[in-house]
């Protein structure tokens, strides 16, 4: 091959010179001849090199987001407020159940450092614990949504005629009542606790999902490799798990982010209305219910919780925007 190439670059060369000295004898110009042009080196080996190397989809979108400052700082707050979440009860020598009542509805001080409830509980151990229960609803609804949105889209999208609007007349006459109501009308029937929210707000916010992944199969499902893959007799699960969802997971990435802060926004107001978890557990929506009822004389037990669903809310925004644009092919450079 080395020797290949070397012969390649001498026949160039000779073809240069051949070419100079053939323009030095017919040219009538006596200006132009070949002492006035500079050679120019030409390795093969080298002229074909990749300037720079090739980046996947992925990875060219994680470079994208890593630009949006915002994007990072809302990872970064989201990553340090779920390592708290797991780590911060070990490190805190109360119990979310410890009560004082001698102590109770104390001010931040260096034993409670965002004070205590009107029992005498410790606030910060409770903030933590309701940490782990309003993301852990928001991240386990907004996986019981992408479960039904994509699979209940993509087959609506796929099939198409007849089958298609019949899905989406369902779509449409559930759109016509608001998800909150859904799911207060459910916790109704099903009762307050834990996992009946997990159930409630995964069974109503799925919706938004389902037409954002119908969409895209409709776009993408007369591509050249969904046809090849009919030809080759490949089912219609097959062609929507290998071909189609994956080539849609973007927006659906970006649905799933920007779905968690409503669920986690959901359960606070349900628990702030009574139809939350139940004591004594404590998520940010009870905490902030409890806060309200002392609001003018004690403040700090409303701000602290309200801060912290306000700032979760505001770091899954800012990266749901950021993810939106990392994946846009549109943008990509």
């Amino acid at each position: 091959m080395s020797s290949w190439i070397r012969g390649l670059n001498s026949t160039a060369e000779r073809t240069v010179d051949e070419t100079l000295s053939l323009n030095a004898n017919t040219n009538p110009n006596p200006n132009l001849n070949p002492s006035l042009f500079e050679r120019v080196d030409f390795v093969l080996d080298t002229s074909y090199d990749i300037s720079r190397p090739s980046t996947t989809f992925w990875q060219d979108a994680w470079r994208r987001l890593k630009k949006n400052k915002m994007a990072m700082v809302g990872l970064f707050i989201l990553t340090l407020i779920s390592l708290i979440a797991i780590f911060g009860p070990y490190l805190v020598k109360h119990t979310y159940s410890d009560q004082n009542l001698t102590l109770a509805n104390a001010s931040p001080s260096a034993e409670y450092w965002l004070g205590t409830d009107n029992l005498g509980r410790d606030l910060l151990i409770r903030i933590i614990y309701g940490a782990r229960i309003s993301l852990s609803i928001g991240v386990v609804a907004s996986l019981i949504n992408l479960l039904i949105g994509v699979i209940y889209g993509g087959i609506s999208g796929y099939c198409g005629g007849r089958v298609d609007s019949i899905m989406m007349r369902i779509v449409d006459v559930m759109y016509c009542i608001p998800m909150l109501l859904w799911v207060i009308m459910l916790m109704v029937v099903l009762g307050p606790g834990l996992i009946n929210i997990f159930i409630a707000i995964g069974l109503t916010d799925w919706l938004r999902m389902a037409r954002i992944v119908r969409g895209q199969i409709l776009s993408l499902k007369e591509q050249e490799y969904v046809m090849a893959a009919q030809l080759t007799g490949a089912n219609t699960w097959r062609i929507l798990s290998l071909h189609l969802i994956p080539n849609s997971m973007g927006p659906i990435i970006i649905t799933a982010t920007l779905a968690i802060p409503g669920a986690i926004f959901t359960e606070a107001f349900l628990s702030f209305i009574g139809l939350g978890v139940s004591a004594p557990m404590a998520s940010w929506g009870v905490l902030a219910s409890e806060g309200v009822a002392n609001l003018r004389s004690y403040p700090f037990q409303l701000f602290f919780p309200a801060a912290a669903i306000s700032i979760t809310m505001l770091c899954f925004n800012f990266l749901g925007d950021g993810l939106r644009d990392a994946l846009d092919p549109r943008m990509r450079k």
